[in-house]
């Protein structure tokens, strides 16, 4: 068993002495997603209701060895309804958690974020998290935010940032680093995301950003790597060991992210967070065991989450400044 298999494989088992989570997915009619639900099953993890296309959801799942009975699949004619229909299952307090299947991902987040029957929660910000298990680095990796919020100002980051922190402690992860990247480790009028990077650094300090140790603005290289940043001369408590990756913006998030999994060999998890209920939210070209991960890691935060205490004193909620976005904008490799 390699490290990368051992890092995720420690998440799953944490999640199999849990109660099954009921998970509703959106247009389940896609092979990938249906065996990923058998292996779920198969380790107790989820019960599904399948949503979009039944006939072809019952077709695709018996030729995976997936077992549905006919009160848990759901007919939903177009991207619009399904998505409408698994908000509503969360809502009425029949799934607690949804997950993508062949649906772009603005009808998705559409139907989530509808400010009168949507997953919105008063007061918090809707950010994703990819959760990266790379053969190369010694722990697991959480980038943020990499597919829903397009360009968030520094009130929009010290949210997102908050969010994912919350993440690390429900994985156990009690003061986890942050890394506030830029293409620089100074700061620089010309470039804004070092001044914002510099800015969350201090809200950390002054308790405005609770749970972390947060450090910026750093590149890449010594974010991630010891020899890099003292070879720069940086003194950092975050370079070379950070936990969490906060970009700039999602163009350059889903960038790294993607450039992780295709070239290094990572397997990144994608959760929605700051809703109602955990979102698996999934490129349609990711394989089964990102997807299987991302289900552990939602029954963790659903059966978890109660625990966590909320900070008060971090910078109230503003508009959303994330409008859903179509698949080629948060998944830009063709699936």
């Amino acid at each position: 068993m390699t490290l990368e298999q051992r890092k995720f494989n420690d998440l799953i088992e944490r999640s199999r002495g849990l109660a099954p989570i009921r998970v509703a997915v959106v247009n389940a009619a896609q092979k990938v997603v249906l065996e990923t639900l058998r292996d779920a099953g198969d380790l107790g993890l989820t019960e599904p209701t399948l949503i979009g296309d039944s006939r072809v959801i019952r077709d695709l799942a018996a030729s995976v060895g997936l077992r549905v009975s006919a009160d848990h699949v759901i007919e939903a004619k177009s991207d619009e309804s399904a998505a409408a229909a698994a908000v509503k299952l969360v809502r009425d307090q029949k799934a607690d958690v949804l997950m993508k299947g062949q649906i772009h991902t603005d009808a998705l987040m559409h139907a989530i974020l509808d400010s009168e029957r949507g997953l919105r929660l008063p007061g918090r910000r809707v950010s994703h998290v990819f959760l990266c298990d790379i053969p190369s680095y010694s722990k697991l990796l959480f980038i943020t935010d990499a597919a829903i919020n397009i360009a968030p100002d520094v009130n929009a980051k010290a949210q997102i940032l908050q969010n994912a922190i919350e993440l690390c402690h429900l994985l156990g992860v009690e003061n986890p680093r942050v890394a506030a990247l830029s293409a620089i480790e100074t700061v620089n009028p010309a470039i804004p995301s070092t001044i914002d990077a510099a800015c969350l650094a201090l809200m950390g300090q002054r308790g405005q950003i609770t749970g972390a140790v947060i450090d910026g603005p750093l590149a890449f290289d010594n974010a991630i790597s010891l020899r890099a940043a003292d070879e720069k001369g940086i003194a950092s408590k975050v370079a070379g060991q950070c936990d969490i990756l906060l970009v700039p913006d999602l163009v350059s998030g889903n960038i790294l992210a993607k450039n992780l999994e295709y070239l290094a060999d990572a397997v990144a998890a994608g959760i929605v967070l700051g809703v109602s209920a955990p979102v698996v939210l999934s490129s349609r070209a990711d394989q089964s065991r990102a997807r299987l991960t991302a289900l552990a890691l939602a029954a963790l935060i659903h059966h978890e989450s109660a625990k966590l205490a909320r900070p008060t004193n971090i910078p109230g909620d503003r508009p959303l400044e994330c409008a859903p976005q179509p698949e080629t904008a948060c998944c830009p490799l063709p699936g």
